[in-house]
């Protein structure tokens, strides 16, 4: 298939190893970018680091290699592009479009109602911080306005940020920054046009999608895949202590992230390379359902 102007991209954090649900991601993401002649990058967002595990970053190269993944250039860090979400953020705060916050968790939970991931701020310091106090974070200004994502595969999705979420922080009090900014950042920055991760950050991408506006940029395609969940309903993730997958038997494990995406692979499949050649000739977004999905034992 000819190049495309497809860019796709893979992005795990290495505060854990990869699992069933992050494979099936990546086995999404990867063939979506192939099937459109495109481009597939690896970003590792490594910006947090308390939460990281030492090694997990190397151990998931090489668990992705072991598994046949090929991405486009080099792997991308976020660690090393802090200056770019700085460069964002000081547009924001001379825009307006940002503000400082001294509220802590405590103020915020004894103040705000629950909103649709955690507590809505209520706006406490949005007018300025209160006397005496300095400001411990920044947040983005949002409107009261519906927001509505168009998913290729979840269908319309539609938020009220000011209502279901309330302004959102861009840069933590403990000077981390916040993944709604600097995915937003990198994925502007790496020309990246089309996203497809999996569906449990859904509700995440309306929050990104108010920073792209607010930052004058051009947002991508969004495709949401089903998220994978244990014997008790639980999202597969390493909160939930899913098992890390083991590269001595990538081959079946392939086959069941195809399966669970709705590519049965047939039986003569049995390598790597036989598996990926059948599924890059065969894959198609319709043939994957919405989830959410059990994950095989």
């Amino acid at each position: 298939m000819s190049k495309s102007n497809y860019r796709g991209r893979f992005a795990p954090s290495p505060t854990g190893l990869l699992h069933a649900g992050s494979l099936s991601t990546a086995v999404g993401s990867y063939l979506e970018a192939r099937s459109q002649g495109g481009e597939w990058l690896l970003r590792m967002e490594d910006l947090d680091p308390p939460r990281e595990v030492p090694g997990a970053a190397d151990s998931i190269l090489k668990t992705l290699e072991a598994f046949g993944f090929e991405w486009d250039g080099e792997v991308a860090y976020q660690s090393r592009r802090h200056h770019l979400y700085r460069d964002a953020l000081k547009q924001l705060i001379e825009n307006g479009k940002a503000y400082a916050c001294a509220c802590t968790r405590k103020e915020i939970a004894a103040a705000a109602k629950r909103g649709l991931d955690g507590y809505v701020y209520p706006g406490t310091c949005r007018h300025g911080c209160p006397d005496g106090r300095e400001g411990r974070a920044w947040r983005l200004r949002v409107n009261a306005r519906l927001t509505t994502l168009p998913d290729r595969l979840q269908g319309e999705y539609s938020q009220n940020l000011a209502s279901d979420i309330g302004d959102f922080v861009l840069l933590r009090a403990d000077g981390f920054w916040a993944y709604q900014l600097a995915v937003v950042v990198d994925d502007a920055e790496q020309g990246v046009s089309d996203i497809v991760r999996g569906a449990d950050l859904l509700v995440s991408t309306p929050r990104q999608l108010a920073v792209y506006d607010a930052l004058g940029l051009e947002p991508p395609s969004y495709c949401h895949l089903p998220v994978l969940t244990n014997g008790a309903g639980e999202k597969l993730s390493k909160q939930t202590l899913a098992p890390a997958i083991s590269t001595g038997d990538a081959a079946r494990q392939l086959r069941a992230a195809l399966a669970l995406l709705g590519h049965e692979a047939p039986v003569e499949c049995g390598s790597l390379d036989e598996l990926w050649l059948w599924a890059r000739q065969r894959w198609s977004l319709s043939r994957v359902p919405r989830g959410p999905l059990l994950a095989p034992l």
